[in-house]
């Protein structure tokens, strides 16, 4: 576990690390530039560079922190890779479970086996279930993602790297925008953030614009810093309005 500098989150706890490239969203993983950064540091956990890999020691780390916390679980990874036994994954429930005080965040790509997975499972209350909608190719597993009930349901829509088009947002409490950083980073175009932002107005749902990234508002490539997280000129860093809602 340690404290993030993800604007939507307070930690990251990673009891797996490691994970593969499915779909065009993943071509730039910062989590893979990372994992092999602190590969050649030698740092601990990742000897294996971004190869799947169970960290059974970290299990146990969210029972550590008494205050309140908001975890993105597996920031390094993807909780419901193909490799990650269910008898693992249920440890990690377990863990959940125990720490009411803490909120969850899970955010997967891999939308079918966390079905297969949910569906057979009673969700806990602190968990945060999400997918992944880099673009209208992907948006078919917010339809799985419907399914499971969950306290709160999210999207993240990150990174952006073309129009989403028509959202069908029921069900969903939180949708997550962003563009995509780092030296290869893909423009993400100001009229694709503001349609999911208009699409998250109407239907009631909260929104949550998380950075530019790379690439400017207005199409200037600089630092991710200096292009801020202004859409249309304000903020907008809404948090899931009604968990109680939730649980259909």
């Amino acid at each position: 576990m340690k404290y993030s500098k993800i604007e939507w989150t307070e930690a990251t706890w990673n009891p797996s690390t490691g994970c593969n490239k499915i779909t065009a969203g993943c071509k730039h993983c910062y989590a893979e530039t990372m994992a092999k950064r602190l590969q050649a540091m030698g740092a601990p956990g990742y000897e294996n560079g971004f190869e799947f890999t169970l960290m059974p020691d970290r299990l146990d780390m969210p029972l550590k922190i008494r205050k309140a916390t908001k975890f993105f679980v597996n920031s390094m990874s993807d909780l419901f890779h193909e490799k990650m036994p269910f008898a693992f994954l249920d440890s990690v429930f377990e863990t959940i479970e125990k720490t009411p005080q803490h909120k969850y965040q899970i955010l997967t790509k891999r939308e079918q086996i966390m079905l297969d997975y949910c569906s057979s499972r009673s969700i806990p209350e602190n968990v945060w279930l999400g997918v992944t909608v880099e673009s209208a190719k992907t948006k078919h597993r917010i339809d799985f993602l419907r399914k499971i009930s969950a306290n709160i349901r999210f999207l993240s829509i990150e990174p952006l790297i073309d129009d989403v088009g028509e959202l069908d947002l029921s069900g969903i409490h939180w949708v997550i925008v962003g563009g995509e950083s780092g030296p290869k980073a893909r423009p993400m175009k100001p009229e694709w953030a503001a349609n999911v932002r208009d699409q998250c107005d109407e239907q009631g749902v909260a929104f949550f614009f998380k950075q530019w990234g790379t690439w400017g508002e207005d199409g200037v490539k600089r630092s991710k810093k200096t292009n801020g997280r202004n859409l249309m000129g304000r903020e907008w860093n809404e948090e899931p309005r009604v968990e109680e809602e939730a649980m259909i």
